[in-house]
Parts: structure tokens; sequence; C-alpha cells
């Protein structure tokens, strides 16, 4: 899929406006108490909820192997790192509750295993088939305040069993994230669980022999 990206700097003066704003928010009280820690996690809120629904995919039965997520390192940390117009910075209070590429990796086998049907081949005493091995490049994780989250990268998808269709995809998520600061965590988590869908549908393909065309998710 091609990268249409637009540049990192805001689309316009009002949305980076508020983007400072926010974060000089966090900024303030440097000089007196120090602002309260906030953690946020990628895992789903509604998983609980979702626990033995119906899979909304037909990739149910799917026996998979995620490999562990590679991710820049510059991201890849407890602090958010956010972009304002040309610039990063780096917000010491405002942190994942786990290392960044876990967060990714738990979120998106939650969505694959709860969301999709699949099945994690370590939880299976003996698979009766080979598994489809799942690994995911993630190449951009970018946070706006203000603006959006977005996330890009590709997936591969491979079997020993000749029977299912190997597929590697190009994938560019954007999810809108207007308003506080706050609201690039459900915005981030609204990226993965789309990648998650987006690999549940392709797995469902490749088990009937079919790779199909790449999802579109931008």
């Amino acid at each position: 899929m091609r990268d249409r990206s637009p540049s990192v700097s805001f689309r316009s003066a009002r949305s980076l406006r508020r983007a400072a704003a926010a974060i000089a928010v966090v900024a303030l009280g440097a000089c007196g108490t120090p602002p309260p820690t906030h953690f946020h996690s990628l895992m789903p809120l509604e998983v609980a909820s979702r626990a033995g629904a119906p899979v909304a995919a037909p990739a149910s039965g799917a026996v998979i192997v995620l490999e562990p997520i590679r991710m820049p390192a510059q991201v890849d940390q407890p602090q958010w790192l956010v972009q304002v117009g040309d610039s990063v910075a780096l917000l010491e209070q405002e942190r994942w509750a786990s290392p960044l590429r876990d967060e990714f990796r738990q979120a998106l086998l939650e969505e694959l295993i709860v969301g999709q049907g699949a099945v994690e081949a370590r939880t299976l005493p003996a698979p009766a088939a080979a598994p489809a091995r799942i690994a995911i490049d993630v190449r951009r994780f970018e946070s706006l305040p203000g603006n959006e989250a977005r996330i890009a990268g590709s997936w591969t998808i491979t079997s020993s069993d000749s029977r299912v269709a190997a597929s590697r995809c190009e994938w560019l998520i954007r999810e809108p994230a207007p308003g506080q600061l706050a609201a690039l965590a459900p915005a981030h988590r609204r990226a993965v669980a789309r990648l998650g869908v987006a690999i549940g549908q392709v797995l469902a393909r490749g088990r009937r022999g079919d790779a199909g065309a790449c999802p579109t998710l931008d």
C-alpha cells in the first residue's frame, strides 16, 4: 500500500496552538509541586465484555504465533514522544504502562484472539497444523496532540503448511485525536485494533489458500 501520509507539521495553526497548549499544561508545576504521572495502555478496554461473544470475523480457529514487534527505538520507551510542528517533545508525566513494543504486541494479540477468533499456538498441547507466523515491523508510531495518532509499517504472514497462503502487506492507519492530550491513547488503541481486524481478514483468506489483496487501512 502506498504511504500517503502528510507532513509531520500540523495541518493548521489552530491544531498547532492546541498541541502547544496541551503540552504547556503538562509542563506546569515544574517550579512547584510535580504534576502526577499518568499511565496509559494500548490494551483494548472492552476485552472483558467481548470475551465469549460471537467472533466478528471468519478467522476463527487460525493457529498463530505472533513474533516480537519491531519498533523504532526513539518511541520504544516509557515516556510519550509527541510531535509539535517540526519538533518532538518527551513527556515525563505521560507514560505507557509497560514497554511500548510489549503494549503493542499484547493489544494486537488480544484483538486477534478475542476479536478475530485466532488461537495462540503455545496454548495448544499439540497443534494439528503448522501455525501461521505473524511478523510486525512498525516503522512509524506518531502522536500528534490535538490532531491524530498514526502508525505505519508492514506485516508478514508465513507458514510451513503449504495449504496456507503467505502474505506481506504495507499499512498506514490514522485515527483522530482531537482535544486533550489524553485522547492520543484511545486513538492509538483504535489504530492497533484496526490492524488486528485487517490481519484477521487476511488469516481467514489464507486458510482458504487465497492470499488476496492487502486491505486498505488509511
